[in-house]
């Protein structure tokens, strides 16, 4: 790789990981997106995603927790029923086109439904979801993001706004808990098959960190929940297009 493509690499992993951290998440289908359009192999391409959303997702988990925009008690249940799944999920090859493209369709519909649907949930208006349901929705999403090498918040998020779960904020830190653990899930699993990392790891991991420090810092002490909808909204559309464009 030489210097210029590097340097391109680099800047629009910055870039992913400034937009997904605002919202909560730590960027890995945007992550995926960019090294595909690099070439790198999926047995490369799978653990650096999750290597950079550990990174991504602790950061933006201390900045929001440290604004109180956190619960353990909404994402335990859901944790529990996916870190599992996630590692199970993460052994498994796929590359069934209409699996990608059921899954980019339903985060094209969440999107349309977080930018013009009435979702805001104000705050001290939500609701503790089911212990159970919270379990069977967690397993549902552990084998995805370990299927697909991400860390799930993209599904979780707005589940947790759409069922009035959590505010806009709140779900964002939830998310980034939720996308910590079934991350290291995946990359445990990753393990297991044989993990290899690009030599331009360490450049990546300053890349990535340092939009997710600018981006969740925006995130939680700058934007407000409207805000966070509507940039929720455009992460979603540019997952599903290329989960669909791919």
């Amino acid at each position: 790789m030489t210097v210029a493509t590097l340097l391109l690499l680099l800047f629009l992993l910055f870039v992913v990981a400034i937009l997904y951290s605002s919202v909560g998440h730590a960027g890995a289908s945007g992550y995926l997106a960019v090294m595909a359009l690099f070439g790198l192999q999926q047995s490369l391409a799978k653990p650096t995603a999750l290597c950079l959303n550990i990174l991504v997702a602790t950061i933006a988990l201390i900045l929001f927790a440290r604004s109180h925009y956190f619960s353990w008690r909404v994402v335990w249940p859901f944790a529990l029923g996916s870190v599992p799944f996630a590692y199970l999920g993460s052994v498994i090859t796929i590359s069934d086109q209409t699996y990608k493209l059921a899954v980019g369709v339903v985060l094209w519909v969440a999107a349309l439904r977080m930018a013009f649907g009435n979702v805001r949930t104000p705050r001290g208006h939500t609701v503790h979801p089911p212990v159970l349901l919270a379990i069977g929705i967690g397993i549902g999403i552990g084998m995805l993001s370990g299927m697909t090498g991400t860390g799930g918040g993209i599904f979780l998020t707005p589940l947790l706004i759409m069922f009035r779960w959590s505010d806009p904020k709140p779900a964002a830190g939830v998310s980034a808990a939720f996308i910590l653990v079934n991350s290291l899930a995946g990359l445990a699993g990753q393990w297991q098959n044989g993990l290899v990392l690009p030599p331009e790891m360490p450049y990546c991991l300053v890349a990535a960190g340092s939009g997710g420090l600018i981006g969740s810092y925006l995130g939680a002490t700058r934007f407000g929940g409207t805000m966070l909808l509507r940039l929720l909204a455009a992460v979603l559309l540019v997952a599903g297009a290329k989960l669909i464009f791919a």
